[in-house]
């Protein structure tokens, strides 16, 4: 794919992680992406205008109010060139007027003017960005078909550690790469004539007519992947848990309760797919016996009694002529072990796997970050929002049953 005439805008923000923009503008440079810097007024305390100039090869823009630009109305000029936007950094305070539609000074005037796909990469300090107003506008934002590139979690400059870190400059570089892989993808629809299953969202296990015992996924991945394997040509079937979502559009939807409910709709609609992803958090276990009416307070003890759920993975695995099948590992630690037997012991295509522990990621987030492996490699996808996960882990999906 040639990148020679694809058009980058950088948009840099005042946080100190600004000081990482000199690089990344070299990094999209090397990779054959034109590039051009507009600046926040704060920004420019932490890294000088002919710093960048002098790596773009053009001016920076900075000012909303520079007469010669706005001779040619400069902002309106920048949005229409942009093939892409990213914001890096992403200040708390630029998020916040971005999400608030305010233009008040050239990067934020030049978001709203622009009609091609805005990524923004977060750096902050990690307290403030686990900020409940700074998560609602993250959600606002991604709600409304912004990207999110990152954070990363480790070392910041304030001496504390915890998710907040911008991504760096290499890995911003390549998922600029991924992303107009993807668009292009998503064009070329590499999955027409593909028929895909995929599960989504939690599952429930009775213990009387009124209570339950489920988890905490919210469908979200799931969902993101039925939508881009739906724009990049495949028939989507989509069985899912409980979920608060909206369908999206061509993909067919079942909608299920307990795992048991899962794997039968699973093996009633599995045959002649190509391909099947189970995404679903499915219950390991049920009870052995469900109370038929409600079990009232008696005891200050109750113990049930589980039995072990049907495997959805494995069954599918385990057929004659079975799919590609990818499945989904969420862990809290030793990821990639978990990941590989996993992989091994059910005798799957690939799977992703995600570390739920970490804040902002995963279960109810509306970003997530994974690691994916298959017998012969495996890759790390950043963190992003959903949808762009989606289809990056659909891409690599498409590669690897080809060379399967």
């Amino acid at each position: 794919m040639s990148l020679t005439n694809k058009n980058v805008l950088l948009g840099i923000g005042g946080g100190i992680a600004a000081y990482k923009s000199a690089d990344l503008v070299r990094r999209l440079k090397e990779r054959g992406f034109d590039v051009r810097v507009v600046m926040s007024q704060s920004a420019m305390e932490f890294i000088t205008p002919l710093t960048l100039q002098a790596l773009s090869g053009h001016p920076v823009a900075s000012s909303l109010l520079d007469p010669a630009a706005e001779a040619a109305m400069g902002h309106i000029e920048l949005a229409r060139w942009a093939d892409l936007v990213i914001i890096a950094p992403a200040t708390a305070n630029l998020l916040a007027r971005i999400n608030a539609g305010m233009a008040d000074e050239l990067i934020t005037t030049t978001c709203l003017a622009t009609e091609a796909p805005i990524a923004l990469c977060p750096a902050m300090n990690q307290q403030m960005y686990r900020n409940l107003a700074t998560q609602a506008n993250l959600t606002s934002l991604a709600s409304r078909g912004y990207t999110l590139w990152g954070p990363a979690s480790g070392s910041q400059a304030c001496g504390e550690v915890g998710l907040g870190r911008m991504l760096e400059p290499v890995d911003i570089a390549e998922l600029a790469i991924q992303f107009f892989a993807s668009s292009d993808a998503v064009q070329l629809k590499p999955l027409a004539g593909q028929s895909i299953l995929i599960t989504a969202g939690p599952t429930r296990e009775a213990i009387d007519p009124v209570r339950y015992i489920s988890n905490h996924s919210s469908g979200k991945m799931g969902f993101a992947l039925a939508k881009a394997a739906a724009e990049m040509g495949a028939t989507v079937t989509l069985v899912s848990g409980p979920v608060s979502l909206s369908t999206p559009k061509g993909v067919v939807r079942i909608d299920v309760e307990s795992a048991q409910n899962m794997l039968d709709a699973v093996m009633n609609n599995v045959d002649n797919k190509d391909i099947f992803i189970g995404c679903a958090a499915v219950a390991d276990y049920r009870i052995n016996d469900v109370a038929t009416c409600k079990i009232k307070k008696s005891t200050e003890e109750m113990q049930l009694a589980l039995v072990r759920n049907p495997d959805i993975l494995a069954t599918v695995a385990s057929l004659p002529n079975r799919p590609f099948v990818v499945g989904f590992a969420a862990e809290t630690h030793d990821v990639e072990t978990y990941a590989r037997d996993k992989l091994k012991r059910k005798n799957l295509n690939m799977i992703a796997a995600n570390d739920v522990s970490v804040a902002g990621l995963g279960f109810n987030a509306d970003a997530n970050a994974l690691r994916v492996f298959w017998p012969q490699g495996n890759q790390d996808l950043p963190a992003t929002d959903k949808l762009s996960l989606a289809r990056q882990l659909l891409s690599l999906i498409v590669k690897e049953k080809t060379n399967t």
